[in-house]
C-alpha cells in the first residue's frame, strides 16, 4: 500500500506531463513523425536499460536503493519542461525521464510480487495500478486548470513539483516501514528464465508494436481541432480513472480465468484507433475509452503472468528483460505509426489493428503453456 502512495504521486507528476506533451511538441514545432520519433524513443531507451537495470537488482539485491535513485531522476526532470525553449530540450527532458522510470522499474516490481505473493498477483498488481491511475487522474486535472487560466501548456510543468516532492517523501516513509522487503536469497547462478517466458515476451511485444501512444492521439486532435487545447488533459485524465477500474476488473479476472483475459481488452484497445483516426469529433471520446480499457488489461495482466512463472530470484532480470523487448518495439510502433499518419490515416489504423489481433493470436495459444509451467 505505502509503495501505491508513490506511485499515486508518481503518476500525477508523469500522467500529468504526458497528458500534453504531444501538444507541447506541436507548440514548439515538431512534426507528427517527431513526435512518434520522441515518445518511442523516450520507451526504447528506458526499456533497453531496464534489462541491464533488473540484472543488477537481481545480482545486487539492493531493491530499495535502486527504486529510490530511478524516482529520483524521473521526478526532478518533469518540472523542467516547462523551461524548455525548444522541441529538442523537450524532448531530451522526456527521454531523460523515461530513464528514470527504466532505473526503478524492474526493482519496482520486484517488491510489488513479493508483495502481492499473499492476496494473488493479479489482485495486487491490479490495485497498484488503480492507485497509479488514480494519480494519473489528478495530474492532468491539475494541468487542465493551469491551461486553462494561462492557455499555454510550459507553466503546467511547475504545479507538477508539487506532487513530485509528495512521491519521494512517500518512498522514503515506504522503505523506513519495510527496510528487509525485497530481500531473497542468492539464486543459483545456472538458473534460466523459462523457454515459455520468451515466446510470452514475444507475444506482449508485438501488441506493443501496435498498440498507439496517446501522444499521437492527442497530437491528432489538435491538429484537427476535434477539442479545445484545454479539453485534452481533461479527457487523459478520465482515461486514467477507466484505466485505474479497468486494472482492477482485468486483475480479479486474471487469478481465475490466466492470461487468455487480456484479449479481451486487446479486442477492446483494438476500436481506439479507428474511432481515433477516422471517427472525427464524435469518436474522440470513444476512442480514448477504448485505449485506456486496453492499457489497464495491459497493467494488470502482463507484470502478473511473469510473477507466476518465473521465481523471485530471477524476476529482477525477468522483469527487465520483458520491459526492454517491450520498450523497443513499441518504439518501432510509435515511429511507424507516426510516419503512416504523415502518409494515410487508414494504413495506419489497419497496421495497428492487424499486429494486435496477431498479439491476441499468441495470447491465447499461451494459455496452456503457460498452466503448466505455472502447475510444475
Amino acid at each position: 500500500m505505502a509503495l501505491g502512495f508513490v506511485s499515486l504521486f508518481a503518476d500525477m507528476t508523469y500522467e500529468g506531463a504526458h497528458s500534453v506533451i504531444g501538444p507541447l511538441l506541436k507548440d514548439l514545432g515538431a512534426t507528427a513523425t517527431q513526435v512518434g520519433i520522441i515518445a518511442g524513443l523516450g520507451e526504447m531507451i528506458a526499456a533497453s536499460l531496464r534489462y541491464f537495470s533488473g540484472r543488477l537488482a537481481d545480482r545486487t539485491r539492493a531493491y530499495w536503493t535502486i527504486t529510490t535513485l530511478g524516482y529520483f531522476l524521473n521526478l526532478v526532470v518533469v518540472p523542467g519542461l516547462a523551461f524548455a525553449g525548444s522541441w529538442q530540450a523537450a524532448a531530451l527532458l522526456i527521454v531523460a525521464e523515461r530513464t528514470g522510470k527504466s532505473l526503478r522499474g524492474p526493482a519496482r516490481d520486484v517488491l510489488l510480487s513479493e508483495a502481492t505473493e499473499v492476496v494473488g498477483h493479479g489482485k495486487g498488481f491490479g490495485l497498484h495500478t488503480a492507485m497509479d491511475q488514480t494519480g494519473a487522474v489528478l495530474g492532468p486535472l491539475l494541468v487542465a486548470g493551469s491551461v486553462a487560466r494561462t492557455h499555454h501548456f510550459g507553466p503546467a510543468f511547475l504545479w507538477l513539483a508539487l506532487p513530485a516532492a509528495g512521491a519521494f517523501v512517500a518512498l522514503l516513509f515506504a522503505r523506513w516501514v519495510r527496510p528487509n522487503k525485497g530481500t531473497p536469497p542468492p539464486a543459483p547462478s545456472r538458473a534460466q528464465l523459462p523457454n515459455v517466458f520468451w515466446i510470452y515476451v514475444g507475444a506482449a511485444c508485438l501488441l506493443a508494436l501496435g498498440f498507439v501512444d496517446f501522444p499521437l492521439l492527442a497530437f491528432h486532435f489538435q491538429k484537427n481541432s476535434l477539442v479545445q487545447p484545454a479539453v485534452i488533459p481533461l479527457i487523459y485524465a478520465g482515461a486514467m480513472g477507466v484505466n485505474g477500474l479497468t486494472a482492477l476488473v482485468f486483475g480479479r479476472m486474471f487469478d481465475r480465468y490466466g492470461i487468455q483475459i487480456i484479449v479481451l481488452g486487446i479486442l477492446v484497445s483494438l476500436l481506439a484507433l479507428p474511432f481515433g483516426f477516422l471517427g472525427g469529433p464524435g469518436g474522440v471520446y470513444v476512442s480514448v475509452a477504448c485505449w485506456a480499457t486496453g492499457l489497464g488489461a495491459q497493467d494488470a495482466t502482463l507484470r502478473s503472468g511473469i510473477s507466476q512463472v518465473v521465481s523471485m530470484n530471477k524476476r529482477g532480470t525477468a522483469f527487465g528483460a520483458f520491459n526492454a523487448a517491450y520498450g523497443v518495439l513499441w518504439f518501432v510502433g510509435s515511429v511507424t505509426m507516426g510516419v503512416l499518419y504523415d502518409f494515410s490515416l487508414l494504413a495506419l489504423v489497419i497496421f495497428g489493428v492487424i499486429v494486435q489481433a496477431g498479439a491476441a493470436m499468441m495470447f491465447i495459444w499461451l494459455r496452456k503453456p503457460l498452466a503448466s509451467t505455472k502447475e510444475s
